[in-house]
């Protein structure tokens, strides 16, 4: 099973993947004779705790996204019954390394200013949910696997 293994840094598991438009946008874009955004390489922190991967707007501004729409969002400071409404949108996500090269043609992110915490996004468990996931703690080394 191919595989990437990394130095748990002391922000957590982060990694660097490839952000573009999802596959249908980029046919879309063709078809329609427009110039296609290159994707974007961003660090992600890995998140066991968020069921779905966040993307600050920043970036998804660059790749020239629209949102598909919004979803309620429950976090840890959520109060009951009242989620934060987060526009959502469509992209694809591609892990390259001298090992890897796996890819998601389209998948829902929701926009999350995370920017100021060092990183641009956190990969959730929509896409975790789609490989071997393992944190070392002691070994201070953690591995993904597809």
């Amino acid at each position: 099973m191919p595989h990437v293994s990394l130095i748990i840094s002391p922000a957590g598991p982060l990694i660097d993947f490839w952000i573009g438009v999802s596959v249908p946008r980029s046919a879309a874009l063709q078809k329609a004779g427009q110039p296609v955004p290159n994707p974007i390489l961003i660090r992600g922190l890995i998140d066991t705790g968020a069921s779905c991967t966040n993307v600050d707007p920043t970036i998804l501004s660059q790749l020239g996204v629209v949102s598909t729409g919004s979803v309620p969002v429950h976090t840890p400071s959520t109060k009951a019954g009242a989620p934060h409404m987060a526009d959502q949108f469509d992209v694809s996500i591609i892990l390259s390394h001298p090992k890897i090269n796996w890819q998601i043609h389209a998948i829902p992110i929701i926009a999350s200013d995370l920017v100021h915490q060092g990183i641009h996004a956190l990969i959730g468990r929509d896409i975790l949910a789609n490989c071997l996931f393992t944190y070392d703690g002691q070994g201070n080394v953690f591995c993904l696997a597809f």
